[in-house]
């Protein structure tokens, strides 16, 4: 064998594989992307957005790897905490606003960018919504004005203070884009939004206005772990150096968010940091000086958000039994032509979640037919009636059919109508045979309310993560209390299915003696 080929077959069987060989550590930098433009969204198959390109850059100067780790954005510091092979991160990077509550657990670098709050309206709107002060007057009708935020953001805290808490119906969700799309809609009068979403879906949305000049300036930062200090420092020396020579300028330009807040961004990044957090006179007690947390305010408002729970079971559940019962009955007594398709009804709404059920009740109708919008409650309400309908159809199939064929014919030899028979003998027989499943689903369904979040209302779990948001030291007791009030809510009815099977069960007994 020629000794030059056989050298060349050594250095290659010594050459250790790629995957062997050591790699750059990564930066995982945690981020939401259905917050969307202009911070994360996709393009294709890959994700853009100037958030993207600054993990970039940082990575870069730290001699890192840039590694995207998603979830949710209001729980994006608990990902702090965790392993990086259990999904960790090494810092929140995704708009994250600086809050004193915030920096107690997750300190930050010094600002990467100055945002202010916008105000979003429809341009047919313009006329009535000049400016931020007459989102505090009521429409014609009396009714107070809709106003959409991100929860847990800083439009969200600033919006329910008292400026403007009692006087506006506050609407949050999690995702900016879901509102602005109600907006653009006419769905809601308003959204409060920070200045880089606002500029972007000004642009590229349909009728979309700034109304008033925006206000409220804060920073955007970067939340790290408290022990994290070395990486800390280089991250603010990595923020620094994008400033000075530029790099940041550029990416903004990008995307059309420099302006002439960011021309201060190298003056605070060389104050000491953070600076002082100064309070609201009317929100605290002295300058400089946090609140104390108001229990009683905060056990109000989840009592209130309770009695929301509680309406949105017992609005849909009768419903749904109602329903329920039609289709079962249709089921088990129906000819072919109707059997089938109330099958396909059955298993569609068993077969889908409960989320995309509302989502389509909510958000799609109106792209069919806008006479088919809904308010957020009637489509909870409707949402839930149908999706427990299926369930409750089960029950009362099965109930049904647990009454012997001697029922029907007994009731048939006496002159009955079959539908008469149906009616006055099976259904009622049926109906004390259900009561325990069906007593399960109501229970089931006063959690389930939860899903309602996600189309603009505001029930316990709903406001439970509101309260979190701005709370994150109380998160145990936040959460004993929410869990409380669930249980005074759902005890009671295993109660009353306990009673009221006895009850049922002593007269069916006594019905066949």
């Amino acid at each position: 064998m020629n000794p030059r080929w056989l050298l060349i077959a050594i250095a290659l069987l010594a050459t250790p594989p790629v995957d062997a060989q050591e790699k750059k550590p990564q930066l995982r930098w945690g981020t939401d992307p259905t917050g969307g433009a202009p911070y994360v969204y996709k393009e294709g198959d890959t994700f853009v957005g100037f958030e993207v390109e600054l993990a970039d850059y940082l990575a870069k100067e730290l001699g890192r790897e840039s590694k995207m780790v998603t979830g949710d954005w209001d729980k994006l510091p608990e990902l702090l905490g965790k392993p990086a092979d259990e999904d960790g991160i090494d810092i929140v990077l995704n708009g994250y606003e600086l809050r004193e509550d915030l920096e107690k657990n997750y300190p930050s670098t010094v600002p990467y960018y100055i945002y202010k709050l916008g105000l979003v309206i429809n341009k047919d709107a313009a006329a009535v919504i000049e400016g931020w002060s007459d989102l505090k007057r009521p429409k014609k009708d009396g009714e107070k004005r809709t106003v959409g935020v991100l929860g847990g953001s800083a439009a969200h805290e600033y919006m329910k203070s008292k400026k403007f808490g009692d006087k506006i119906d506050l609407k949050i969700n999690p995702d900016v884009a879901t509102v602005i799309g109600l907006v653009e809609q006419k769905r809601l009068d308003a959204t409060v939004q920070d200045l880089p979403a606002c500029m972007y879906y000004v642009k590229h949305g349909k009728g979309l206005m700034l109304a008033d000049e925006p206000r409220k300036s804060g920073f955007y930062v970067i939340l790290t772990r408290e022990k994290d200090k070395e990486l800390r420092d280089k991250l603010n020396a990595a923020i620094k150096k994008g400033i000075k020579d530029g790099a940041f300028k550029k990416i903004y330009e990008k995307y059309g968010l420099w302006n002439a807040d960011q021309e201060r961004l190298l003056h605070w990044t060389e104050q000491p940091w953070p600076p002082p957090f100064e309070a609201e006179e009317e929100e605290q007690e002295s300058v400089g000086k946090a609140a104390k947390v108001d229990w009683e305010q905060m056990f109000r408002e989840l009592l209130q958000a309770a009695g929301m729970t509680v309406y949105l079971a017992i609005a849909s559940f009768p419903i749904a039994m109602f329903i329920g019962l039609l289709v079962g009955v249709g089921r088990v007594y129906g000819g072919l032509w109707i059997r089938i398709p109330l099958a396909i009804y059955v298993e569609f709404l068993r077969g889908t979640p409960l989320l995309l059920q509302l989502y389509c009740v909510f958000y799609m109708l109106p792209q069919i037919d806008p006479h088919l919008a809904l308010t957020p409650l009637q489509a909870g309400i409707l949402g839930l009636a149908i999706n427990y309908s299926a369930y409750e159809a089960e029950n009362y199939r099965a109930g049904i059919q647990s009454i012997p064929k001697g029922q029907m014919e007994a009731a048939l030899a006496l002159g009955m109508s079959p539908l008469t028979a149906i009616r006055v003998v099976i259904v009622p027989q049926a109906i004390r045979v259900v009561i325990p499943p069906v007593t399960n689903d109501f229970i089931a369904l006063f959690k389930d309310t939860s899903v309602c979040s996600v189309i603009l209302i505001t029930e316990l779990t709903r406001k439970y993560n509101e309260l979190y948001n701005f709370n994150r030291e109380y998160i145990v007791q936040l959460a004993l209390l929410t869990a409380g009030l669930y249980l005074l809510m759902s005890y009671p009815l295993s109660l009353l299915a306990r009673w009221l099977e006895r009850r049922m069960g002593t007269q069916a007994a006594g019905g066949h003696r």
